[in-house]
């Protein structure tokens, strides 16, 4: 059976060239010897329209693409750092848009894939935002305006983002387990696989008497982290320069 990778939450840009440079790697050595791979969103740091020809954007669509015809299936879902990112570059890559959230079959048990921010429901601003950003007409209209206003307001609401992050509390910026029981009751499913929260984990709980687990992929800085999972189970790898 062909081997499943999760990655999540790289926020790839110049900014960051080490976690770049860790991707690259990645991609080189270990993601051509999956069937296929997840990328559960927030890859960038932001990620403002199709039309964004950075050089790291570029680097990047450069590498998923050779992965893809290699003959990995790679699946990408938006976060909320790249959420802008559409048709234009699926084609690019090769990749398909996938779907937040989303039933897949992993090894032969229905898994529900996340990006994860949408489970954060206390933190009731973000999820304010979200409903508001996510808009059909809202991205439309961000789309509309040009490329480097749109990268001024990306650069504008990172800095209010961290700014208003470090005024939350620690837990308001994690999941509620009353909405990830909800939305895995709702799907029919005993797995999440999510990143976005930055807080890696396995987490094993039950679900109207039923095993239930949700794992949590790691944020991408000194090292990269990668879920991998065959037939013989899950189990973590470390990406390394």
């Amino acid at each position: 059976m062909a081997e499943s990778l999760f990655i999540s939450d790289l926020h790839l840009c110049e900014e960051r060239p080490a976690t770049v440079a860790l991707f690259e790697t990645f991609m080189r050595q270990r993601a051509p010897r999956a069937g296929t791979l997840y990328m559960l969103g927030d890859i960038f740091e932001a990620w403002v329209g199709d039309d964004d020809r950075s050089a790291v954007n570029l680097t990047v669509e450069q590498h998923i693409a050779e992965v893809a015809t290699k003959g990995v299936q790679v699946f990408f879902m938006v976060g909320n750092r790249d959420f802008l990112l559409g048709g234009a570059f699926a084609e690019r890559t090769g990749c398909e848009i996938l779907t937040d959230p989303s039933v897949v079959d992993v090894c032969g048990t229905d898994t529900l894939l996340v990006h994860g921010d949408s489970l954060c429901t206390d933190d009731r601003a973000h999820q304010t935002y979200r409903a508001q950003a996510y808009s059909s007409e809202w991205k439309r209209a961000m789309l509309a305006k040009p490329l480097e206003e749109r990268l001024a307001i990306a650069r504008q609401y990172r800095q209010a983002s961290m700014a208003g992050n470090q005024l939350k509390s620690d837990s308001i910026m994690d999941v509620n387990q009353d909405t990830v029981v909800q939305v895995m009751r709702e799907r029919k499913v005993h797995r999440l696989i999510h990143g976005h929260t930055h807080r890696p984990a396995v987490h094993d709980f039950e679900i109207d008497g039923q095993p239930a687990q949700r794992i949590v992929l790691a944020q991408w800085e000194n090292q990269g982290s990668v879920l991998c999972w065959d037939h013989d189970g899950y189990h973590l790898e470390t990406v390394r320069a």
